[in-house]
């Protein structure tokens, strides 16, 4: 118990070491603040959608993007500057490293993500029930945090743009098939499949519920996916980070 403490402790060092060196950075900017407002932008304009109506996908896209913005390219940057080999030089677990990027990123995505919630309330958008969207943006932050370090995991390379390239590959993808732009119920049945195996779906689900009182899936279906989710990824990135550690020192 002492050494799982321990191990705790200096995943929390790195958490505030990735947070000091990495978020500053122009990728995290720009993907995870500016992209999902343009994209909103891009959407709304031209088109008379109220605020309520837009504000879920929003709030999705904005936890999703600054949540998964530099995940997936801290490992490969402490792979090509050597500091990933001092991390391992020093009495800290290799889950424990990955925990820390893990929670960087989470600490990160949950305090911008905040934003929209704050524009709700100062706009009286009429949120029902504040404390249980926190709750659930909290969840959602940790899932899509591990998504993106567990994104970094294949291929083993040092070099960041791979990586951000790869990523984007997937999480794009994921913003179209959740519900974000079109809700759930009214896409087909193929579709409603697909958006299932989407994290994001259940999250984008739950504060629509919170936010106009309407939605897919019962609330518990998305607390309880988006922990599965969450407990997946973090265990798929801590095994996966484990095989491909030699490749990516080598």
């Amino acid at each position: 118990m002492i050494r799982l403490a321990e191990q705790f402790r200096r995943s929390l060092a790195i958490s505030e070491k990735n947070i000091k060196i990495y978020y500053s950075k122009g990728p995290v900017i720009v993907f995870g603040l500016l992209f999902p407002l343009f994209l909103a932008l891009a959407y709304i304009v031209g088109r008379s959608i109220s605020l309520r109506e837009v504000l879920p996908g929003l709030m999705g896209m904005t936890t999703f993007f600054t949540a998964t913005s530099v995940g997936p390219s801290i490992i490969p940057w402490e792979t090509r500057s050597k500091t990933l080999e001092r991390l391992l030089c020093c009495p800290v677990a290799l889950w424990a490293i990955i925990l820390g990027d893990v929670l960087s990123s989470f600490l990160f995505g949950l305090l911008i993500s905040i934003i929209p919630i704050t524009f709700a309330l100062i706009l009286n958008v009429g949120l029902l029930n504040f404390v249980v969207l926190l709750f659930g943006m909290i969840i959602a932050s940790m899932c899509f945090s591990a998504l993106s370090v567990l994104l970094s995991a294949y291929p083993p390379t040092d070099i960041p743009a791979t990586s951000m390239m790869l990523s984007s590959l997937v999480k794009f993808p994921l913003v179209f098939i959740s519900g974000v732009f079109v809700p759930i119920e009214q896409l087909p049945s193929w579709g409603q499949y697909v958006a299932s195996l989407s994290p994001l779906t259940y999250f984008t689900d739950l504060a629509r519920q919170l936010i106009s009182g309407r939605s897919f899936y019962p609330m518990a279906i998305n607390f309880v996916m988006m922990s599965v989710f969450a407990a997946i990824f973090i265990f798929a990135a801590i095994r996966i980070h484990e095989r491909t550690l030699i490749k990516r020192l080598t």
